[in-house]
């Protein structure tokens, strides 16, 4: 980091924006140089200079602050392009003269390296553009970016990263679980199964019925089809079709169980690393993004306009938009005046009715969720009877009520929530950021409540069977087969709905509009707008259906792929024919940062009630690869119990407390370290914003540059500003 000012005055040429410092005498700024990042850098400097002077390589110059800067740039050509830097054409050329005759004097060695990495970096680069072209949906995406601006692309963007998330959770599944099975059931290897070795167990336990209605009526298939029962029960898309011990190869045997439960952290692991990772990536553009007020109006003045529409309608759109922000920056900033000068009992009086207000928002979600549990309560006391005495209705009313009842929730509460938040009198800002966390908590939620109501179902019973088998063997025989037809049914479902309202709501609402634009209840409804923050929750609910039935149905994630591969084309329908870009900008739109946070909130909801299925509630007796153990986790300890004893040792050992408590002080210790640095480059920032505030005053008699990593510089010429412009940056 690098800022120097000067009082001279300017030069009457502003042609030549390049190296040009010799105008420049003040040093950089000395906080900086207590940062730890300054002092490595500082190192590697003195470094490589003192390792230039050794080789007669360190060119002169008149100018020391010149001289510097360009051996800085110099140096940092090895690790980086020209093309990464700000600078002309000229000055480009003579920066590469200047690498040039420092390769003269390098050793055959050290140019040898400068070869082979540049050699290394272009052939990435040309790999990396050929990989480009093998993007799923890359032109689709190109032409929502195009028509729509960036704000849509990052919907369909993030969709597509869902799609491939689960094709790897899939193949994981399916290399470790799936495989070896199909291997050995179509003779494909020399290998065998291991069928589960008879334990002493209640003959009452591992009795298992299969539901299973023949076909007697038209409709038994559909129903199967919906509902996961019948002739899907008994197919490997639930968990009671692997009740095998392993698979016996020529030369070893393959523990199924094992491979079973390590599937399961597997996708678990890999979907949290690859969130965080692109988090991360997101977090850092937000980061920088955090800016002023004053930054944030010069922003959407200067470079707020989105050089991706190519369409005269989405152009007029992103006006309004911009409008609306700055309407809303405006809002905001009256609101905060309002705050300040808002009395002692006018601050009571806002926070009861809040207090009030947020009573009524608990109240309606409690609701929500005492409805769910009731529904599915009734569900699963109703589904055992006999199908034959049900009609088609009431058989699929039945087994979907829980699905039903959570769908309305999510369609109503987000109307509630909105009508309340007006009356809580919050900035524009924070009332979207307030309903939107609302709207995620009461989605996810929901999911959490049926996973939660029917382990209370499973390990709750009148009679003997709790104590004799663990879990209500009489209605659940398989209980971990019907959490996951629960599972397919809510995927289903949503998918259903999905299509429903695109078809059959926005369609003829679409119509409505073109052809009876005249009516004025038309008009007052309108077109149907493509909300991202609803679309997003939407994707997000789904794929946390699919994180927590991925157990229990390990085909899933394929049918979660099909799924947003269909819903991908069935919205890119929508927004091009039925519905309009919201005029009411998302201002986390921009980068896919508040999406992953949510999916990343979604994947520790998930992981909570898998936790708890694998490690507390009892395997099931009667059908799975877990018969024969207590719980689904202690597959773990038998088979640490086959290794050496030396790895067992270390195995226990840092599995213990002696472990545990001075690694945890360690990674405490660390992360302290990391806030309070992160602490000092907040304050470095805040002390640089003070310092261009101070330049900004002596702006019209002097001269900025502005260098961040040592090479970007900026160098205007504020004496031929418009006054109007002068008079905002002022």
């Amino acid at each position: 980091l690098f800022l120097s000012t000067s009082l001279q005055p300017w030069p009457k040429s502003t042609e030549n924006l390049s190296l040009d410092t010799s105008c420049f005498s003040s040093p950089p700024v000395n906080f900086l140089q207590e940062l730890p990042s300054y002092r490595s850098i500082a190192r590697r400097r003195t470094t490589v200079h003192s390792r230039d002077k050794q080789s007669g390589t360190l060119l002169k110059s008149t100018d020391s602050y010149s001289s510097q800067l360009e051996d800085r740039i110099a140096e940092n050509l090895s690790s980086q392009s020209l093309r990464n830097y700000a600078l002309n054409i000229s000055e480009k050329r003579r920066l590469r003269d200047i690498q040039e005759t420092q390769m003269k004097y390098l050793s055959e060695w050290d140019q040898w390296k400068r070869y082979s990495s540049k050699s290394w970096k272009r052939f990435l680069e040309k790999a990396r553009e050929m990989t480009t072209h093998l993007e799923l949906w890359r032109e689709d995406i190109r032409s929502i970016e195009g028509k729509f601006g960036t704000g849509i692309q990052s919907y369909f963007s993030f969709l597509r990263f869902l799609v491939l998330l689960n094709l790897v959770i899939f193949l994981i599944i399916f290399m470790l679980v799936l495989l070896p099975i199909l291997l050995t059931k179509y003779k494909i290897t020399n290998s065998s199964f291991v069928l589960i070795p008879f334990k002493d167990t209640d003959i009452q336990c591992t009795v298992y019925p299969v539901s299973s209605s023949g076909l007697i009526y038209f409709y038994s298939y559909i129903i199967d089809l919906l509902s996961g029962t019948g002739f899907l029960e008994e197919t490997s898309l639930f968990y009671g079709h692997y009740t095998i011990d392993g698979v016996k190869f020529q030369n070893f045997t393959y523990d199924l169980p094992l491979a079973y439960l390590i599937s399961t952290i597997a996708y678990l692991a890999l979907s949290l690393l690859w969130i965080v990772k692109r988090s991360v990536e997101g977090f850092k553009i937000n980061l920088i993004r955090s800016e002023e007020h004053f930054q944030s109006y010069c922003n959407k003045i200067f470079a707020g306009w989105d050089f991706c529409i190519t369409n005269r309608s989405m152009a007029d759109l992103k006006h309004s938009s911009l409008r609306y922000e700055l309407r809303a920056d405006l809002e905001e900033e009256r609101i905060r005046q309002k705050i300040a000068e808002r009395t002692s009992e006018e601050t009571i009086r806002i926070y009861s009715l809040r207090l009030f207000l947020n009573c009524i928002v608990l109240a309606v979600l409690g609701a929500c969720f005492y409805a769910i549990y009731v529904a599915t309560v009734f569900s699963q006391e109703h589904m055992k009877k006999e199908i034959d005495k049900m009609v088609f209705g009431e058989n699929l009313l039945i087994l979907y009520l829980p699905s039903i009842v959570i769908t309305l929730a999510n369609f109503i509460t987000p109307m509630i929530f909105a009508k309340i938040i007006r009356y809580e009198d919050y900035s524009p800002g924070f009332e979207i950021r307030l309903t939107i966390l609302r709207c995620v908590f009461m989605r996810l939620a929901t999911i959490c409540v049926l996973v939660f109501t029917l382990g209370s179902k499973i390990t709750s019973c009148d009679d003997d069977t709790c104590d004799l088998c663990g879990y209500n063997q009489k209605l659940y025989p398989c209980w971990e087969t019907q959490v996951g037809q629960e599972m397919y049914k809510l995927m289903i479902f949503d998918f259903i709905i999905v299509l429903a309202v695109t078809l059959f709501v926005d369609f003829p609402r679409k119509l409505l509009v073109t052809y009876c634009s005249s009516w004025k209840l038309i008009q007052c409804w309108g077109q149907q707008e493509f909300a991202i923050p609803d679309n997003v929750l939407g994707i997000v609910y789904g794929q946390t259906i699919c994180w927590i039935g991925a157990f229990f149905s390990p085909l899933l994630p394929a049918i979660a792929t099909l799924k947003f591969i269909i819903i991908f084309y069935v919205k890119e329908w929508s927004l091009l024919y039925t519905c309009r870009p919201s005029p009411r900008p998302f201002r986390a739109s921009n980068s896919n940062f508040f999406f992953l946070l949510v999916l990343l909130i979604g994947l520790c909801l998930a992981i909570i009630p898998l936790t708890i299925s694998i490690s507390r509630i009892p395997s099931s007796k009667a059908c799975g690869p877990f018969t024969n153990f207590n719980t689904t986790w202690e597959v773990i300890p038998k088979t640490v119990s086959t290794f050496p004893s030396s790895l067992q040792s270390f195995i226990h050992g840092v599995t213990s407390e002696a472990f545990a408590v001075p690694f945890f002080m360690i990674i405490c210790l660390i992360m302290f370290y990391f806030i309070a640095l992160a602490g000092a480059h907040k304050r470095v920032v805040i002390q640089l914003r003070e310092q261009l505030s101070l330049v900004r005053k002596h702006s019209q008699r002097g001269k900025v540059v502005y260098s961040w990593e040592g090479v970007k510089l900026l160098q205007p010429s504020l004496t031929t500003t418009s006054p109007k412009l002068s008079s905002l940056i002022h």
